[in-house]
């Protein structure tokens, strides 16, 4: 059973794995044995501090998403470092706030540029090599969000039902070609998104009020989602959108 699980000898690569649930994600492939390409914007020394620590090997690649064409740099530069990617996980993503009636064109843009845009397009670029090798993982972070509509976050819900959408389309056509096409969708967790929310103490016991376990997620509360998608346990598992949030749809 424990092989079922095993990432020995795999390569994930993840965006947005500086921070956050990025990290958390990062560290839990690690820990099963994955050797780790995290990319983002940010410093990634604790990110690598952290794999290094559980005796994990970790390649960092400094990229900006929202840059046209840098989707297609970031895998040019991934595949010399280790020759293959087994496991995407398309997390990096943004946000902006405000009353959907005052909402700027230049936010909605930036949005859904990252958020959807470029997840598509990592998807097609490690969709090709992942074809070619005959099998691979792909692992879209969707949210709460693709289900239902938020406030002051118009362009953050669009853009997440839009991935709920994708995972589903790609499941379609490249299950039978041995890639997986999953997501997992976040409840309210504790990351630098959330920060306005639970810096609102009304509003944070309010959301909390309502999340049947009671308390909001960590980034160590993602691990063993991630690994079971990315592991061989989940043969079998194509174009599903795995609730991690404490019991939140339920309620």
């Amino acid at each position: 059973m424990q092989s079922l699980f095993s990432l020995k000898g795999k390569v994930a690569l993840i965006t947005g794995a500086s921070r956050g649930l990025g990290q958390g994600m990062a560290v839990g492939l690690a820990e099963a044995g994955a050797t780790v390409i995290g990319a983002g914007m940010s410093d990634m020394t604790e990110t690598r501090t952290q794999i290094e620590a559980v005796g994990g090997f970790f390649h960092e690649i400094k990229v900006d998403l929202s840059v046209q064409g840098a989707a297609s740099q970031l895998i040019d530069d991934a595949l010399p470092i280790t020759g293959q990617i087994d496991i995407l996980v398309n997390n990096a993503g943004i946000i902006r706030r405000a009353e959907a009636e005052n909402y700027q064109d230049e936010d909605w843009y930036d949005v859904i540029n990252v958020n959807q845009h470029a997840v598509f397009q990592l998807c097609r670029e490690v969709g090709k090599h992942m074809i070619e090798n005959g099998s691979g993982r792909i692992i879209n972070i969707a949210s709460m969000l693709s289900f239902q509509g938020g406030l002051r976050v118009p362009a953050y819900t669009a853009s997440k039902h839009a991935v709920v959408g994708l995972t589903k389309s790609l499941a379609n056509e490249w299950s039978g070609k041995g890639v997986n096409v999953n997501a997992i969708a976040p409840g309210y967790f504790e990351t630098d998104n959330t920060a306005p929310i639970r810096g609102n103490a009304e509003r944070y016991a309010s959301i909390t009020s309502r999340i049947p376990q009671g308390r909001w997620g960590t980034p160590a509360d993602l691990k063993g989602a991630v690994v079971f998608l990315a592991s061989d346990a989940a043969n079998y598992v194509n174009g599903h959108i795995l609730c991690v949030d404490g019991g939140w749809m339920s309620s």
